[in-house]
């Protein structure tokens, strides 16, 4: 029988495969702190299913690599925001 840790672990990994999302957002999703999600998904989650982790790291290196063009478009919306204030 799964521990309640374990059972989470297993629920966010299906989620961030599933939805495509990121370790902030599966942490704003289950109510809990981005570390705990991020150790759940890079350390738990390997010793309980190793081909679920498999995929998690994939859509993880997915965001990780287009983090910066993500955070271009976010500063991009603020300042036109800013600039439509005016």
């Amino acid at each position: 029988m799964l521990s309640y840790v374990d059972n989470r672990v297993l629920l966010e990994g299906e989620f961030i495969v599933k939805t495509k999302s990121t370790v902030r957002a599966t942490a704003k999703f289950f109510n809990i702190g981005k570390s705990t999600v991020h150790k759940d998904v890079t350390v738990r989650l390997k010793n309980l299913d190793i081909n679920l982790y498999e995929r998690v790291r994939e859509v993880l290196e997915i965001n990780l690599n287009e983090r910066h063009i993500r955070g271009g478009i976010a500063t991009k919306k603020k300042f036109d925001e800013l600039k439509n204030k005016k």
